[in-house]
């Protein structure tokens, strides 16, 4: 397998209103944990171009029992609880980087490096 356990889906929500497929957990040893890129909590948007949205559970499962020896994921990094409020600054209006600034390289990194965990894999 890929090494790690999925949660969420359309029959089994994992957050509330959000029908999304999560990686709930990284099997030590396997293949996301020797990788060291997934991490517990991401979101996964799409494997092998396939989107997860308004999937039950059962059928994301099975995409990714069938997914084959080359494996792409689009993923959408968690991003960490800090300490306290960053950038409040009580008017409504939040400082910082834009959210977007911060997911769409960490998804390019991830997939990238999920795809040549994957081909190094296949090689072997």
């Amino acid at each position: 397998g890929l090494g790690f356990n999925i949660v969420g889906g359309t029959d089994q929500q994992y957050i509330a209103n959000d029908s999304s497929i999560y990686v709930s957990r990284i099997k030590k040893d396997g293949a996301a944990y020797l990788d060291g890129r997934l991490q517990e909590g991401d979101k996964i948007l799409a494997i092998n171009g396939k989107d997860l949205k308004d999937l039950r559970h059962k059928d994301a499962v099975e995409l990714f029992r069938n997914a084959g020896y080359y494996v792409s994921l689009k993923i959408q990094r968690r991003l960490q609880p800090q300490n306290g409020p960053v950038g409040h600054r009580g008017d409504g209006e939040s400082g910082g980087l834009p959210l977007a600034a911060i997911l769409v390289p960490g998804l390019a990194l991830a997939a990238t490096a999920v795809w040549i965990l994957l081909r190094y894999r296949q090689r072997m």
